[in-house]
C-alpha cells in the first residue's frame, strides 16, 4: 500500500526540473528585456544622429574640423537625452566627392547596462548608430534674369556679374549628374528683352507696333505710318529683316503672366519693339555650358530699367507652354529664378513713374511665386529694396551687395542653396 502510494505521487518531481531549467529562463528573460532596452536606446540614438546630421549640413561647408565637430556633440548632447546610456561618443565624416556634392556621417555609440541578463555573465550591450547625408544639385530649371541697363557699366558691375555667372555655371556643371539634369536660361534685361532675330518669322511675335514706326513714307518728310498717311502720304513698312530682336512688355496683365502665346491673339504675343538700347540676346533653357558662358560674356550695358519684363520672360522659359516649352513641373525638378538689377524701374512700355512700374515688378513677383517658381533676388547697390525683398520667396533668398566684388561669393552661396539635402541611411 505504502509503495503503490509512493510510486503514484507527483508533488515533488518539479522541483529539480525547476532547478535544472532556472538558467535559461532566465537568461532568456534577460535577453528579451535588455535587447528591449539597447534596441530603444539604439532608436533614439538613429533619431539624434539623423537630425544632428540635416543640422549640421546647413553650415558645414563653412565650418573647420574642430568647429564641426564642437557642434556635431553639442547637438547630439542636446536631442540624446537617454540617462541609462554611457560612454557616449559621436564622430563625424566630411567629405565633398566633387564641387557642388557634399556628403556628411555622423556616428554614435554608447553602453547599456543589463538589468536581469548580468546573471549570466551580460554585463552590458554596446550600441552604435550612423546618419548620413548627402546633397548636391537635383534637377533644376534656372533662369538668369540678368540686369544689363546702363549702370550696370558702372563701379565695376558688369565685370564683376560675369566672373560671378560664371562660377555659377561652372558649380551647376560640376554637380550635374546626368547630362540634361540642370538647364539654365539667360535673359538680360533693360527697357525690353532680346529674343533674337532667328524668331523673326516666329508666330508669336506681333508685328502691329514695329510696322507703324518703322518704315518709309512716300513723303519723306515723315517717319512714322501716323504721320504720314495724316499728310496724305503712302506708308511702306521696313522689312523685318532689318528688326533687331527686341520686345516690349505684353499686354496687360499678360505682361505679369506666363500665358501661353496664342498665334493670332494679340494680348498674348510678344510685341516688337526696334529699342534703341536693345540688350545681348536672351538664351531659352540650355545645357549647353560653353554656348551659355559665351552668352554671359556677351552681355554689353546699355539702356533703361525695366524690371517686369526681366523677371516675366525669365519665368515664360521655365513655363511648360509656348512659345518656350520648358519641362512640366515635376517632384524632383526645382524652377528657379535668379533676378538681379542694379537701379531702380524708371521705363516700361506705358510709363516713366517709378511707382507704377513697380506695381507690374510687384504682381509679376506674386505670381510667379504662386506657380511655385523659386525667385533669388540681388540688389547691387542700388534699386528698390523693399520691392527686392518682397519679390524674393524668402527672407534669406534677398542678397543685397554693397560692391560689386561681393557679387561671386554672393553666387557661389545661392549655388549651394540650390542643393537638396536626403537622408541616406
Amino acid at each position: 500500500m505504502l509503495l503503490i502510494r509512493f510510486l503514484s505521487a507527483r508533488e515533488g518531481s518539479v522541483a529539480p526540473l525547476l532547478g535544472l531549467a532556472i538558467i535559461p529562463i532566465l537568461a532568456s528573460v534577460g535577453a528579451a528585456v535588455d535587447y528591449s532596452r539597447a534596441n530603444s536606446l539604439r532608436t533614439a540614438m538613429q533619431g539624434a544622429l539623423d537630425a544632428t546630421a540635416l543640422m549640421l549640413s546647413k553650415d558645414a561647408q563653412g565650418l573647420s574640423g574642430d568647429q564641426l565637430g564642437a557642434k556635431a556633440n553639442e547637438y547630439f548632447q542636446a536631442l540624446f537625452v537617454r540617462p541609462e546610456a554611457s560612454n557616449v561618443q559621436v564622430s563625424y565624416t566630411f567629405s565633398q566627392p566633387q564641387q557642388g556634392s557634399f556628403k556628411l556621417t555622423v556616428t554614435g555609440t554608447a553602453t547599456i547596462n543589463t538589468l536581469i541578463w548580468r546573471v549570466v555573465g551580460q554585463e552590458s550591450i554596446d550600441i552604435n548608430a550612423t546618419g548620413e547625408v548627402v546633397w548636391g544639385i537635383k534637377k533644376l530649371n534656372l533662369a538668369l534674369a540678368l540686369d544689363n541697363t546702363g549702370s550696370m557699366g558702372s563701379n565695376n558691375k558688369m565685370t564683376e556679374l560675369k566672373s560671378a555667372a560664371h562660377t555659377l555655371l561652372t558649380t551647376l556643371k560640376n554637380a550635374e549628374k546626368t547630362p540634361g539634369d540642370i538647364k539654365v536660361s539667360i535673359i538680360p534685361f533693360a527697357v525690353d528683352v532680346n529674343v533674337g532675330t532667328g524668331n523673326v518669322d516666329a508666330a508669336w511675335i506681333d508685328w502691329s507696333d514695329w510696322e507703324t514706326k518703322n518704315g518709309t513714307c512716300s513723303n519723306s518728310s515723315y517717319h512714322s505710318k501716323s504721320s504720314c498717311e495724316s499728310h496724305s502720304g503712302i506708308w511702306t513698312p521696313a522689312a523685318h529683316s532689318t528688326w533687331n530682336g527686341c520686345v516690349m512688355d505684353r499686354d496687360q496683365n499678360n505682361d505679369v503672366m506666363n500665358t501661353a502665346v496664342v498665334s493670332g491673339s494679340p494680348a498674348t504675343m510678344y510685341r516688337a519693339q526696334q529699342a534703341t538700347a536693345c540688350s545681348t540676346a536672351m538664351m531659352p533653357l540650355s545645357s549647353d555650358w560653353t554656348t551659355l558662358n559665351a552668352k554671359i560674356d556677351a552681355m554689353t550695358p546699355s539702356g533703361n530699367t525695366n524690371v517686369t519684363i526681366g523677371l516675366q520672360v525669365g519665368w515664360q522659359t521655365l513655363s511648360p507652354v509656348e512659345p518656350f516649352n520648358a519641362p512640366a513641373a515635376a517632384p524632383d525638378l526645382d524652377k528657379v529664378v535668379i533676378l538681379l538689377t542694379d537701379g531702380e524701374n524708371t521705363q516700361n512700355r506705358w510709363s516713366s513713374t517709378q511707382s507704377v512700374i513697380d506695381a507690374r515688378t510687384d504682381k509679376v513677383c506674386t505670381n510667379a511665386k504662386a506657380d511655385n517658381i523659386k525667385i533669388y533676388t540681388v540688389r547691387v547697390i542700388d534699386g528698390n529694396q523693399a520691392l527686392l525683398k518682397s519679390c524674393a520667396s524668402k527672407t534669406d533668398m534677398y542678397y543685397e551687395v554693397a560692391q560689386a566684388s561681393e557679387l561671386n561669393s554672393v553666387f557661389a552661396s545661392i549655388a549651394q542653396k540650390l542643393a537638396s539635402l536626403r537622408i541616406a541611411k
